[in-house]
């Protein structure tokens, strides 16, 4: 009565990528994050996931900004992408980003590259705007001070 099964086929349809899990969408807002929100160009890593994390949502933005005048960073955790982690290991390799213990630095290609993103208004305007905005006001410190919190409990 039942036979068995000879095979199945699978057949391969093309599926569209969210462009936040691209590698070069992701390296775009990494450059930016060093170019216009760090300080000399440097960040680590906790600190980029706090970026990556508030460029995926308005409010989220608001009060990185709002941190930044403050001085005081009032947000208990954030997300960690493994998009950012991957992203930020292609832009090592594309000499655009270089580690600097305990962090990443942007190179003089990579400042290049985001000026060059920076040059066309259909490009990152949003996250440009928000990066602007924030400024360098995000310390290394302040994210230490939320993060020392995570080992406190």
């Amino acid at each position: 009565m039942t036979e068995p099964m000879s095979g199945l086929l699978f057949e391969r349809k093309p599926s569209p990528v969210l462009a936040e899990h691209r590698p070069l969408y992701k390296i775009g807002q990494v450059l930016l994050i060093l170019h216009l929100a760090s300080r000399a160009g440097r960040s680590r890593l906790l600190r980029l996931h706090l970026f990556n994390w508030a460029l995926k949502s308005v409010d989220r933005q608001k009060l990185l900004i709002h941190a930044s005048t403050a001085k005081e960073l009032k947000v208990s955790a954030w997300g960690f992408d493994p998009a950012l982690a991957i992203a930020v290991r292609f832009a090592i390799a594309e000499g655009l980003v270089r580690e600097q213990s305990p962090g990443y630095e942007i190179t003089d290609e990579g400042v290049s590259f985001a000026k060059e993103i920076l040059k066309d208004p259909e490009l990152f305007s949003t996250d440009a705007a928000f990066l602007h905005q924030v400024g360098k006001g995000i310390t290394e410190a302040m994210v230490d001070a939320v993060a020392n919190g995570w080992e406190a409990q």
